[in-house]
């Protein structure tokens, strides 16, 4: 017989939707369309990570920093073949599931494009983290097979060490810089929150499945919880690159 104790250290079996493969969830229309969604805003995202990357190295101080950031970008562009492919699998066009979301992404990168490379660094540890934080939330909710691809694009690219590193160097060498890059981590966290709630809205089989619409999803004060638990990783981000929150 399992003592209390045990039982608590056993792991939560998965329910609902994530304790199903892909062919039987996609029998719900609903789900199947907010995963086209996620899948969608996921490709467009590593697409423009993939060209972001490629424009950061442009910026890089030395050749090993540009061969460092030509590597990232290369994953990056791995990333959005996976998923690609997969739309391609379960039957969708991935150019029609990333349009809906290319005006929101690029208006964000365009409100915070940054000014040097330091800049540049911070935006992709914090900008993306923020991202990814996000979808591994949701990625919580979903069919196995969903989540695993899921999970395996948002696989660190090598990028977080690397910015940590530099950002760390830079403010040793001239304290100055840490204020600035602060006020510019916060904004991005701003902006970043903003616009992954301006997704989801505007998309209403993301913000079914979110609210508790589809099968096992999330409820309002839920989403809400989301949210604090990504802030509260961004600031243990910033303390990780030297930085106030």
């Amino acid at each position: 017989m399992e003592t209390p104790d045990t039982a608590a250290d056993t792991p939560a079996e998965p329910t609902g939707i994530a304790a199903l493969d892909w062919k039987t969830a996609a029998d719900e229309p609903h789900y199947r369309a907010a995963v086209v969604d996620l899948l969608g805003a996921l490709a467009y995202g590593e697409l423009a990570a993939f060209e972001r990357l490629a424009e950061d190295a442009k910026l890089a101080p030395t050749l090993g920093d540009k061969a460092e950031l030509a590597k990232m970008a290369s994953a990056e562009f791995h990333h959005f073949e996976q998923l690609r492919d997969r739309l391609s699998a379960i039957g969708a066009d991935a150019t029609e599931a990333m349009e809906p979301f290319v005006a929101a992404l690029d208006g964000f990168h365009r409100q915070t494009a940054p000014s040097d490379w330091l800049e540049g660094l911070v935006k992709a540890y914090v900008g993306d983290s923020i991202a990814s934080d996000f979808y591994r939330e949701v990625a919580a909710r979903l069919d196995g097979d969903t989540r695993r691809l899921v999970l395996g694009v948002l696989d660190d690219t090598g990028h977080a060490s690397f910015a940590v590193e530099k950002v760390r160097a830079a403010i040793e060498a001239d304290p100055r810089v840490g204020g600035r890059l602060a006020l510019w981590a916060r904004r991005l966290m701003g902006e970043a929150l903003s616009q992954s709630q301006r997704v989801v809205a505007d998309r209403d089989a993301l913000s079914t499945m979110l609210v508790g619409g589809v099968a096992d999803g999330f409820d309002l004060a839920e989403v809400g919880r989301m949210f604090s638990r990504i802030t509260e990783a961004h600031t243990k981000r910033m303390a990780a690159l030297g930085l106030a929150a």
